[in-house]
């Protein structure tokens, strides 16, 4: 689930400077991941994340959009196991 969950999270690439500009703050989000459900919270975490790192406002739409793909692939690596 961590590696499709970071996968995800680099390939979104909310200021698009690069997949391999996200290493620290796709970690954060997925640790974040394992302990939240509820997407709203998740997006919360996301845009803090982000924005705190770059210093750069993302739209609440766009964090609960990939908070929702993100839950999904956790849900789904449940249902496998």
């Amino acid at each position: 689930m961590n590696k499709k969950a970071k996968i995800a999270l680099m390939q979104w690439d909310p200021f698009q400077l690069g997949e391999e500009a996200y290493e620290l703050e796709s970690n954060d989000v997925v640790l974040a991941l394992q302990k939240i459900d509820d997407p709203t919270e998740l997006a919360r975490v996301i845009q803090k994340v982000y924005e705190q790192s770059f210093e750069i406002w993302i739209p609440f739409e766009n964090c609960v959009e990939m908070a929702y793909r993100l839950i999904a692939i956790k849900f789904e690596a449940k249902s496998i196991i």
